[in-house]
């Protein structure tokens, strides 16, 4: 992968575009920290496919998130506790 000073890629984005079509993904670093990453489409299509669902999507989905196995109401047995003092 190959990498590009932010202001490279600014200033050179034809050919920072062009690149990550014909090579692949190309890495964005800023102060010489790795910051972005630029994908192909496909690429990142293939990648938002293969996640996992986001905390979000699990929360509002109408599937069960795990079978859950609760003791009735009721039959729970509680232990003695020692009063304060």
């Amino acid at each position: 992968m190959h990498t590009w000073p932010v202001q490279d890629a600014k200033a050179r984005f034809s050919e920072f575009l062009d690149a990550c079509l014909s090579e692949g993904p190309q890495m964005v670093t800023r102060r010489g920290a790795e910051a972005a990453v630029l994908v192909p489409v496909q690429e990142w299509r293939r990648m938002h496919a293969a996640a996992r669902p986001s905390l979000k999507e699990l929360l509002l989905s109408d599937q069960a998130r795990a079978d859950l196995i609760l003791p009735a109401r009721g039959n729970a047995k509680r232990r003695d506790v020692e009063p304060l003092r």
